[in-house]
């Protein structure tokens, strides 16, 4: 079963890259003139995004630079003790909202120093696939649409990061730690 999933994945994308072409021409759309249509688009959506990146960018490499980061760690990592979460993954927990190449930066650190079967291992991995990043997502998302005011977004963003990491932290607890 796993072999042919495997196959089947590698034939994939080349066999969507073959038959989308086809199909279109099928329908007699312009196919080519279509592609080159919504590559501008990219490009313009691009380009109109990227303000918002480099705000993101700035904002978490501050954190990292000023040593916030750290200092939270070493407020909070005493009470995450009290309820058996390693301190080690608080990193993880602030970074994950900001940037993904951040925090997998971070989970390849933990894995790195404790282990991929250690309980800061599993933790980190469960939180990395469990969580999103929020900012990056409300900056790329509502940037290339030009929404100036989020209303309630980010806020409910928030809330579900909280959940999910709660979540990912209740789900390791009972069957993982």
């Amino acid at each position: 079963m796993g072999e042919t999933l495997q196959q089947a994945s590698r034939w994939l994308v080349p066999a969507l890259l073959v038959l989308i072409p086809l199909y279109g021409a099928w329908r007699r759309v312009p196919v080519y003139d279509t592609f080159v249509e919504g590559a501008a688009q990219g490009l313009e959506i691009s380009l109109r995004i990227l303000p918002y990146l480099v705000a993101i960018m700035v904002a978490l490499a501050a954190l990292r630079t000023s040593g916030l980061l750290e200092g939270v760690q070493d407020i909070l990592g005493p009470v995450l003790g009290r309820w058996g979460i390693p301190a080690d993954i608080l990193p993880l927990v602030l970074v994950r909202p900001f940037s993904g190449s951040g925090a997998l930066a971070v989970t390849s650190d933990l894995l790195r120093r404790h282990g991929p079967d250690s309980p800061p291992g599993l933790l980190a991995s469960v939180l990395q696939g469990s969580t999103d990043t929020t900012f990056y997502v409300l900056s790329l998302y509502l940037g290339s649409v030009g929404v100036q005011h989020p209303r309630y977004a980010l806020g409910v963003c928030l809330f579900g990061d909280i959940v999910a990491f709660v979540s990912g932290v209740l789900f390791w607890k009972l069957f993982l730690c």
